[in-house]
C-alpha cells in the first residue's frame, strides 16, 4: 500500500475573545492597589515627574523674570514679613494691586527655610501632583482599580497640567488641588465638603470667585432636584448651595471692583482693557450676534475646545460636572487678548481636574451609556490621546538628550552673574531676572524715569548699583523690547555706568 502524506497546515491561534479580555482586565485589576494606595502613587510619581522637568528647565535659562521672578519677589517679601512690593512691576508695585493672590503667604515659612526660585518650583510641582490623590481615588472607587489607574495618570500628564508646571511659577497651581478635591466631593455628593474645598478660591485669584459661584450652583440645583424627588427632604442643601453663590459672586466684584484697585499703584484694575478689547457692537440682536461670533472666532478657539474636551474621549461634556469650565472659558474666550485661547496657557492647568471628574461622573452614573466594552474603548482612548500629547507637551523633556546638559550660554550667564554682589540692586533683562531676585533686588532694564516707567524717558529716580542684558534673550517683545532695552544701555553709558563685562550677547555695567 502506498503511505499516506501526512500534510501538516500552519497553526491558527485563537484571536482571544471579548470574554477572555475582560476576565484578563479582571485579573489585572486584582493586582493594583487599593484606592487610597494608588492614588498616592500616581500623585507621588507626578510630583517627581514635575519637579525634574521644572528644575530641568530652569537650569537651562528657560523661565524669567515674568514670572517666576515676580513670584519669587512678593514670596521673598512675606518671607521678611513685608508687603509683596515687586519691583519688576515696576518701582514700589505692590502686587496684590496686580492680581488677588494673598494665598501665596502660606509659600513664605517654606522659602524662608530653602530661598530661591527653585523651592517655588517644587512647591508648584507638589500641589499639582496633589489634585491626582481625589480624582484617582473616586475612580477606583467608583467604577474599579483599572479606571483608576487611567484616570490618575491621564490626568496627571494631561496636556493642560504639563504646560503649566513646567514653565514658571503661577498662583493657580493652588486652585488645581483645590478644585480637584471639591469637584470630587460634588461626585460624591458632599456638599459641604465641596463648598468648603472651593471657599479658598477666593484667595488665589481674583476671577475663581466665579468658579466657586459655579459650585455654589451645582449645590443649589441638586439640591432642588432632591426636593423634587422627596419632597419632605431638607432644604439646607438649597440654601448651602445660594449662599456660595452669593459669596462668590460677591467676592469676585469685591476684589475687582475695591481691593485690586485701592492696592493698584495706578488706582484701578489693570486687565480691564484686556477684557475690553473683545467685540464692540450696537446692543440688540446685531449686538448680541457679534457677541457670539467673537465668543467662538477666530478657530484657535475651536482648538482650544477641542483639546478640553478630547482626553476624555468627549464624553466628560455629558456630565454637569464640566459646566465648572464655563466660568473661566467664558472670561477667556470674550477677552481680546490672544494669549488666553491658546492652549499652552497656563490657566488651561485648573481645567483639567474638572474635565476628568466629568469623565468619571459619567462612568460611575451612566452605565446605560457606557457598557462595559464601550468603557474600555473610552480608557484606551484616553490613553493613547494622553501618550500623544505627552510626546508634544513639556513631559517629553525627560528623554531628550540635552534637556540633561546645560547650555554653554547658561554657563556663561552664571559666570557674569556671580560678579554681582549679595544684596546690590540690579536691572536685568527678563530671562535673567530669576537667576538673580533670591538674593538681589531686581528691576527690569528697560524701566526708567518718566510717565510710564515701561516706556522711560531718562534713567530711574533710584539707578540701580548694576545693569545686565542678554542680547540674545528670547523674549524681545514683552516686557522689554530690544529697542527699548538698547536706548536704555546707552543712556546708562551715558551716564558714566562702566562695561564690567561682555560675553556671548551678556552686557554687564556698574555704577562708577
Amino acid at each position: 500500500m502506498e503511505s499516506v502524506e501526512r500534510v501538516e497546515h500552519p497553526r491558527v491561534e485563537r484571536i482571544p475573545s471579548a470574554r477572555q479580555f475582560t476576565e484578563f482586565c479582571t485579573a489585572w485589576g486584582r493586582r493594583l492597589p487599593g484606592p487610597r494606595v494608588m492614588g498616592w502613587t500616581v500623585t507621588a510619581v507626578f510630583f517627581v515627574l514635575y519637579t525634574v522637568v521644572s528644575v530641568l528647565r530652569n537650569d537651562r535659562m528657560l523661565n524669567a523674570g515674568y514670572d517666576l521672578g515676580i513670584f519669587e519677589q512678593a514670596i521673598r517679601a512675606y518671607a521678611h514679613g513685608q508687603a509683596p512690593i515687586v519691583e519688576l512691576k515696576g518701582p514700589g508695585f505692590n502686587l496684590l494691586g496686580d492680581h488677588f493672590h494673598p494665598i501665596l503667604a502660606l509659600i513664605a515659612p517654606v522659602y524662608r527655610l530653602f530661598p530661591g526660585g527653585v523651592t517655588l518650583l517644587v512647591v508648584q510641582a507638589a500641589l499639582m501632583a496633589l489634585a491626582c490623590y481625589p480624582l484617582t481615588r473616586w475612580a477606583h472607587r467608583a467604577v474599579g482599580p483599572v479606571t483608576g489607574l487611567v484616570v490618575g495618570c491621564a490626568l496627571g500628564a494631561s496636556w493642560g497640567i504639563a504646560a503649566g508646571v513646567a514653565k514658571d511659577f503661577h498662583e493657580i497651581c493652588f486652585a488645581v488641588p483645590l478644585l480637584a478635591f471639591s469637584v470630587t466631593a460634588l461626585g460624591q455628593r458632599r456638599w459641604r465638603a465641596a463648598a468648603a474645598w472651593a471657599l479658598p478660591l477666593l484667595l488665589v485669584k481674583e476671577d475663581l470667585g466665579l468658579t466657586l459661584a459655579a459650585v455654589g450652583a451645582y449645590i443649589a440645583w441638586q439640591g432642588l432636584r432632591e426636593r423634587r424627588a422627596d419632597p419632605t427632604s431638607r432644604r439646607g442643601t438649597t440654601w448651602l448651595g445660594i449662599a456660595v453663590v452669593i459669596l462668590g459672586a460677591a467676592g469676585t466684584a469685591a476684589e475687582i471692583l475695591v481691593l485690586l484697585p485701592a492696592m493698584n499703584p495706578r488706582g484701578g484694575f489693570d486687565y480691564w482693557q484686556q477684557m475690553s478689547d473683545g467685540p464692540s457692537s450696537p446692543g440688540g440682536l446685531v449686538g448680541l450676534a457679534s457677541l457670539a461670533l467673537h465668543l467662538f472666532w477666530p478657530p484657535m478657539k475651536w482648538l482650544l475646545l477641542f483639546m478640553l474636551a478630547a482626553p476624555t474621549a468627549f464624553f466628560a461634556v455629558r456630565s454637569p460636572l464640566t459646566l465648572l469650565c464655563v466660568p473661566t472659558l467664558a472670561w477667556r474666550l470674550l477677552a481680546g487678548n490672544e494669549h488666553y485661547w491658546q492652549p499652552n496657557f497656563h490657566y488651561n492647568a485648573i481645567l483639567m481636574p474638572l474635565v476628568f471628574a466629568g469623565l468619571i461622573d459619567v462612568l460611575h452614573r451612566r452605565k446605560d451609556l457606557l457598557p462595559a466594552r464601550r468603557r474600555r474603548k473610552v480608557l484606551a482612548f484616553c490613553a493613547a490621546f494622553t501618550a500623544v500629547t505627552a510626546a508634544v507637551y513639556p513631559l517629553h523633556d525627560l528623554v531628550l538628550p540635552w534637556t540633561w546638559r546645560t547650555p554653554d550660554h547658561v554657563r556663561t550667564a552664571q559666570r557674569v552673574l556671580d560678579r554681582i554682589p549679595d544684596g546690590e540692586t540690579v536691572a536685568s533683562s527678563n530671562r535673567l531676572a530669576p537667576m538673580l531676585t533670591g538674593r538681589t533686588t531686581v528691576s527690569l532694564v528697560c524701566f526708567g524715569t518718566g510717565p510710564d516707567p515701561a516706556a522711560p524717558t531718562g534713567l530711574p529716580a533710584d539707578p540701580p548699583r548694576w545693569v545686565v542684558s542678554d542680547r540674545n534673550d528670547p523674549t524681545v517683545k514683552t516686557p522689554c523690547p530690544v529697542a527699548r532695552t538698547k536706548h536704555m544701555l546707552d543712556l546708562y553709558r551715558a551716564h558714566g555706568y562702566l562695561t564690567v563685562a561682555e560675553e556671548d550677547g551678556i552686557t554687564l555695567l556698574r555704577k562708577p
